[in-house]
């Protein structure tokens, strides 16, 4: 299954599991990578000297290439960023910011730099910004998001039609069949985060991953706009969030109500009331946590099959 993607990341398959908050140590990423994917070891709930400690396992752990996915809003990106270089990552994913900040630096040590965006309009900036390949993310996806509330299907194509680097489609993404879709819609590969939460590797809490696969059709929705739109499931401390938001609260009175360390407490401490509880709506279509190994088999015997299966029609 050779294409710009897997030539682009050295990988048996365009298949890329996502460096997702609170779920996505090295556990995960090695074990992504030993099946043909690539992993992605999540920055976003790491000090830096923990995450020095997970690329490290990491290397020990897969003979295979893996990355790292930086939050750039993080408040110790330098740190970071010196970390990543230090250690020899090859490949960095870069999200929720300017990708014209670090792309050359990461570069110039000769680190593949991936950038996520949301619209038409942040792909191209992306691209002038010289990365060499970008994540599209729809909506439907869990955890932080675009405030345009795109589709997945409406936003493939139409990066597709404005860009000239690799694309790799995110959101709404967990079978072999979505997979198909999203590479018959113009994406070169697939990143899936929701599907691999629910791994035995993940290190989010197994209370979050029973959860995640008891999730039904509308259990989750996008919310906080104000602040950063996130997509979380509906729990207690949703359900505060729409009460507050009947009494039109102020930006300030927000932050105050989401306090420190929500997801934190919801996906890695397993508090499935007060914490935060990030999935995507892909969730209803989880219904058994399993080795990540077994999930990567799936969903390419499934993409296989059903190929065979369109090129019939």
């Amino acid at each position: 299954m050779q294409n710009r993607i897997t030539e682009l990341f050295n990988i048996k398959y365009p298949l890329i599991q996502a460096g997702m908050i609170w779920a996505s140590g090295w556990k995960l990423a090695s074990a992504v990578s030993n099946n043909g994917g690539l992993g992605i070891i999540g920055a976003g709930s790491m000090y830096p000297e923990i995450l020095r400690e997970h690329i490290q396992k990491c290397k020990k752990a897969t003979d295979n290439p893996f990355a790292v996915n930086v939050p750039m809003l993080y408040p110790d990106i330098e740190k970071i960023i010196e970390i990543i270089i230090e250690e020899g990552v090859k490949i960095v994913f870069t999200s929720a910011g300017n990708p014209k900040t670090w792309t050359k630096h990461l570069q110039s040590h000769g680190i593949t730099v991936v950038h996520v965006v949301s619209s038409v309009k942040f792909a191209l900036k992306s691209q002038e910004a010289g990365v060499d390949a970008v994540v599209a993310e729809g909506f439907e996806a869990g955890g932080h998001n675009g405030r345009d509330e795109t589709t997945t299907f409406t936003l493939i194509p139409m990066v597709k039609e404005q860009l000239d680097i690799p694309l790799i489609a995110a959101g709404g993404i967990a079978t072999g069949r979505g997979m198909l879709a999203a590479m018959v819609l113009g994406a070169d590969g697939v990143q899936i985060g929701s599907r691999f939460v629910a791994s035995n590797e993940a290190s989010s809490h197994p209370d979050f991953k029973n959860k995640v696969i008891e999730a039904k059709e509308g259990d989750t929705q996008l919310t906080l706009k104000e602040l950063a739109p996130v997509r979380m499931m509906k729990n207690k401390f949703f359900f505060e969030i729409q009460n507050l938001y009947q009494k039109a609260p102020t930006k300030e009175e927000l932050i105050e109500l989401l306090g420190r360390a929500r997801a934190k407490k919801g996906m890695f401490e397993g508090d499935l009331e007060d914490g935060e509880l990030e999935i995507g709506q892909i969730a209803g279509l989880i219904h058994e946590i399993k080795p990540a190994g077994e999930i990567i088999k799936e969903i390419i015997s499934e993409f296989e099959m059903v190929r065979k299966q369109v090129a019939s029609f």
